[in-house]
């Protein structure tokens, strides 16, 4: 009895700490580069499947958000947690080219008696300004603080619909080889403000870095801005 009271504390210790693991993240710019480089590669990979984002969405995205190898573990309580990066065009309203990276942080929770752990690559689509100064503010929770919606696949898909026009966010998910759209209420993004650091060496908030001219394209992030100024090298307005 003693012992597996001993186990339970220990459990209970570990779920409690993970949280807090999960928010300090990584204490170097090289993992930052890392997450940079794994977010390109990502995209890429992306962008060269038969069923695709529509290029017509992509072209009206005010900025995209590229998460790699999003972390779900689970025991007993169900988590998960990603590290990624948010590119948003330059310019008032926001139609410029592409411009340096923010970094973001992915977080949800579930509750399940699941043992295991699956890494899903997701890419978010922001539709509007009010989502992009959402995001550039604050934590917020996909479905309650903006609006948020599965994107439409393939490159005959119609993304003309209501549905995708009047969501903020559009989101995708990949696992084991499959690219489909996924809805993620519930979830939350927020600026990860201890990267922005890591990455460009002094403090520096999600909104200087999109909205600031003096703010350069970090190296490690020149390959993303360059296939994402390839793919839609302007925005085209509704």
């Amino acid at each position: 009895m003693k012992r597996k009271k001993r186990w339970i504390i220990f459990w209970g210790g570990i779920l409690a700490l993970a949280p807090a693991s999960f928010a300090n993240g990584p204490d170097n710019a090289k993992d930052d580069r890392d997450c940079l480089q794994n977010a390109t590669t990502v995209m890429h990979e992306i962008l060269n499947v038969p069923d695709d984002i529509p290029r017509d969405l992509l072209d009206k995205a005010r900025c995209v958000i590229v998460m790699p190898s999003v972390l779900k573990a689970a025991f007993i309580v169900g988590g998960s947690y990603g590290r990624g990066t948010m590119v948003c065009r330059k310019g008032k309203d926001f139609s410029g080219a592409w411009g340096a990276p923010a970094m973001y942080a992915l977080e949800g929770g579930s509750i399940g008696f699941q043992i295991g752990g699956e890494a899903t690559d997701f890419v978010f689509l922001v539709m509007n300004d009010r989502g992009v100064h959402s995001l550039l503010q604050t934590k917020v929770r996909l479905g309650a603080d903006v609006s948020a919606a599965a994107g439409p696949v393939g490159r005959s898909a119609s993304a003309d619909t209501d549905a995708y026009m009047r969501s903020e966010i559009l989101s995708y998910s990949r696992a084991r080889g499959i690219f489909a759209g996924i809805s993620l209420e519930g979830s939350t993004l927020r600026p990860d403000n201890g990267a922005d650091r890591n990455l460009y060496g002094r403090r520096v908030s999600a909104a200087e870095i999109v909205n600031g001219s003096e703010v350069r394209i970090p190296e490690s992030a020149r390959d993303l801005d360059a296939l994402l100024q390839k793919a839609s090298p302007e925005l085209k307005h509704s």
